[in-house]
């Protein structure tokens, strides 16, 4: 964990930062930050205040939010044709999503910044040698070799510059006079990226990397830098809770990234895994007491992943469907809004996830191609909403 800094009235105050690279020595790391302290922001104020009022309506019970995309972005895949397989994907979800609900569907791409990942673990061995960890293409290769694992801040820029790549790209489907996206989202996990790139608008300080930012299970400390940075700006955020979640640390998330109570504002983005039937009730009932009209939204696939006989990371179809059903009623039964779902699908046909066309764990290396996790492919993903709506 390195300590990062805020100013306060009386100078500089430092705040702890979890999972943060380790890159402070580098001799590019300082250039890096003021070339992006000066580059133009992803997003503007403008498109953020459509994308708050649209998330309004989700939390307001109107309409539903669907978040889709990879685990961990590839730089290789900013490209219009990637781009335009993964909108494709998604919309043709929404489409699924709200014609089950007869609802309208903010639709937003885990896309255009989603390149950083939290890790459990420092180090890994590979064919017998320790090396780094892949932390996402923000911060080092997936390439397996010591060198390629070093942490550069260069590539903050790389990613910057393929984030303005797909999100050039995404434009391109948006159509005149519709507020369901889709928008960019992404973890907003490396403060060294992120704090640069806030930029002054007219309602505030806004984060320019997203439309919508989010913060991790793993960095959601109340006391730390992230959540104090996502406090700090006026974009929609949202803030994983996992089963660790009581009711008084979700109230005080709240205070902190939504004092206001501003419908639109805040999303909690639930976790929970097996303990969802004695985690989620409590803390839904606790925050729809206190007034915060928060959109609650279901992420199915981060509880529920497992190492398989094969050696690989995956998840059971029929465990992801269990929770988003399970998250669906708890949220009904407690009197609010289940606004919708958070999910890792591939656009193409992957062999990741076990379930549906994908009979059993030793289907997965067939296409296993995920940087980091496994997600759905396509048919799971369709599934998984025809079944629990």
């Amino acid at each position: 964990m390195q300590p990062t800094m805020r100013r306060t009235g009386s100078g500089l105050d430092p705040l702890p930062a979890a999972e943060q690279p380790n890159w402070r020595h580098h001799p590019d790391h300082e250039r890096t930050q003021r070339r992006l302290a000066t580059a133009e922001p992803l997003v503007t104020a403008e498109e953020l205040a459509e994308v708050k009022a649209a998330l309004a309506t989700v939390a307001e019970g109107s309409a539903r939010m669907l978040q889709a995309g990879d685990c961990a972005e590839s730089f290789g895949d900013a490209s219009l044709s990637h781009t335009a397989a993964k909108v494709t994907v998604l919309n043709e979800l929404g489409d699924l999503f709200g014609k089950k609900l007869s609802q309208p569907v903010v639709r937003f791409g885990r896309m255009a910044g989603q390149y950083a990942k939290p890790r459990s673990n420092a180090f890994e061995t590979v064919n017998g040698v320790e090396v780094p960890v892949f932390r996402g293409h923000l911060i080092n290769s997936a390439e397996p070799d010591p060198a390629s694992r070093q942490h550069d801040p260069r590539r903050m820029l790389w990613a910057y510059h393929a984030s303005a790549e797909v999100l050039g790209a995404l434009r391109t489907h948006w159509e005149p006079e519709s507020h369901s996206g889709p928008w960019t989202s992404h973890e907003a996990l490396v403060l060294d990226y992120e704090r640069p790139l806030v930029r002054s608008g007219p309602g505030g300080d806004f984060l320019g990397s997203t439309h919508f930012p989010w913060i991790g299970e793993r960095t959601r400390q109340l006391d730390h830098a992230h959540v104090h940075l996502l406090a700090s700006v006026t974009n929609p955020i949202g803030c994983k809770v996992g089963p660790g979640t009581d009711p008084e640390t979700a109230l005080r998330l709240c205070a902190l990234l939504d004092p206001d109570r501003e419908p639109g504002r805040l999303t909690l983005i639930v976790r929970m895994g097996g303990a969802i039937e004695r985690a989620l009730p409590p803390v839904v009932r606790a925050v729809r007491q206190a007034g915060h009209p928060v959109v609650w939204l279901s992420d199915p696939m981060h509880g529920n992943t497992v190492r398989a006989e094969t050696g690989q990371k995956t998840r059971y179809l029929s465990d992801i469907i269990d929770e988003a059903a399970a998250f669906t009623r708890i949220v009904e039964e407690q009197g609010a809004h289940p606004g919708g779902l958070h999910l890792e699908v591939a656009a193409e046909d992957v062999t990741e996830c076990v379930g549906g066309p994908v009979a059993g764990e030793r289907q997965l290396g067939a296409r296993y191609r995920s940087l980091c996790d496994p997600r759905l492919n396509p048919e799971q993903a369709f599934e998984l909403i025809d079944t629990v709506y």
